[in-house]
């Protein structure tokens, strides 16, 4: 097999072989739903060099995040999450006019508003066009590029060095991930911090989330892992946290070597996932035989459902959803519709399996027996979105990391 996109040592080792899935974002438009997709392999790979997890082909990111469909702002445990964290970093930081703040990856400007709402200079960086324009109408300045070595140089000619610079879910989907973490490292400011929020591999084994695994995501981080990737580059985790959202994620704080002061809640992470065995093939044993029962168990209850003459519709018309109903088999045939409230995507098909994306009023208007949560890291804030369905008799099935309805 090829080598490691970490550390570049040759060989990874196979984990879990998810078949030719087409791309998680790659909604279809009723104009082309006859018509043929791509589909590529999608197969999750160890390296026992450096302990990455990540997926053997990679997509060019051009054809994935030039016009992307995913915008933060349409989820509210993304938003609070971001206010809350900006809010504590002008804080801990002491920001003011004078500070700079950088965002790679920065969206439709979802977190950026807050400092610049603040009077707190930002620079928002994301190659995708749709999501710049939308960032730039709510007042956020941003750059429409792919973020890396070329970008890092060319802010640091013009004099811009981040005091803070956040990169929310971005380190999972950059082929270059040594370039953007190199740019990181050049633009990020003497005794500046950088903050890293990426999926946490302990709770995709765990929680058996692996619908998380797209083409999109490249990457399955454990500390481990993230620090030897950030070591090379010159920087250090000085401070790391285990945080909810996305089905658990790891808020990794990191700053230049030369200043780093290490808080206790690093070693003790790392001591931990040593105790786990995670830098070894080993801790994925029996991962790819618990997926395959749960696609079995989740295809089961839907049949069985259906046998009882019930309707089932979906919430949540994300890359995960694409992932686990190609995976699982499950088509129009199962499932009426996918109900989601980003207006983008309402109109299309799910990718694949060809199930039509409406917008959330259908719920309550058609009323399916059945509610399947695809989106099911937000399953709190849908079943409450969703209150009058449930209060008219309405049942949810939330499908990771057990199939159960609720």
């Amino acid at each position: 097999m090829r080598s490691c996109r970490g550390c570049g040592r040759a060989g990874v080792e196979m984990v879990l072989s998810l078949g030719e899935q087409p791309l998680a974002n790659a909604l279809v438009e009723e104009a082309r739903v006859d018509g043929p997709e791509p589909r590529y392999p999608l197969e999750l790979a160890f390296c026992s060099g450096c302990a990455l997890a990540q997926i053997t082909v990679s997509i060019p990111p051009v054809e994935l995040f030039s016009d992307y469909p995913y915008f933060s702002s349409y989820a509210d445990a993304v938003t609070s999450n971001a206010e809350i964290l900006a809010h504590r970093v002008m804080g801990l930081r002491g920001l003011g006019p004078d500070s700079l703040v950088m965002e790679v990856a920065s969206n439709d400007g979802y977190l950026l508003k807050h400092y610049v709402e603040a009077g707190i200079p930002v620079l928002g960086i994301d190659p995708a066009r749709n999501m710049v324009a939308d960032a730039k109408a709510s007042g956020v300045p941003t750059l429409t590029a792919f973020f890396g070595q070329e970008v890092a140089e060319h802010l640091r000619r013009e004099g811009l060095r981040a005091d803070v610079l956040h990169a929310n879910n971005v380190l999972a989907h950059v082929p270059d991930v040594n370039g953007v973490i190199g740019g990181i490292s050049r633009v990020l400011a003497d005794d500046g911090v950088a903050i890293v929020e990426t999926p946490y591999v302990r709770d995709l084994v765990d929680k058996l989330e692996f619908d998380t695994i797209y083409h999109e995501h490249l990457f399955y981080y454990s500390l481990t892992s993230f620090r030897s990737l950030l070591n090379r580059h010159g920087l250090e985790v000085v401070d790391v946290e285990r945080i909810p959202i996305h089905g658990g994620s790891l808020r990794v704080y990191a700053s230049r070597s030369e200043a780093a002061l290490v808080a206790p809640a690093v070693q003790h992470l790392l001591a931990e996932e040593r105790e786990l065995g995670m830098s070894h093939i080993g801790y994925f044993e029996g991962f790819a035989a618990r997926v395959k029962d749960l696609c079995a168990k989740l295809v089961s209850l839907l049949d069985r459902l259906s046998a009882d003459g019930a309707r089932v519709a979906a919430y949540g018309a994300a890359a995960k959803g694409t992932v686990l109903l190609n995976a699982a088999g499950i088509d129009a045939r199962s499932i009426e519709f996918v109900a989601d409230k980003n207006p983008h995507k309402q109109g299309h098909y799910m990718p694949g399996v060809h199930v039509p994306v409406v917008a959330p009023d259908a719920i309550t208007d058609r009323m399916p027996d059945y509610l399947l949560l695809l989106a099911w890291n937000f399953a709190d804030e849908v079943m409450r979105q969703q209150s009058e369905y449930a209060a008219r008799g309405g049942r949810f099935i939330v499908p990771v990391p057990e199939p159960t309805i609720v």
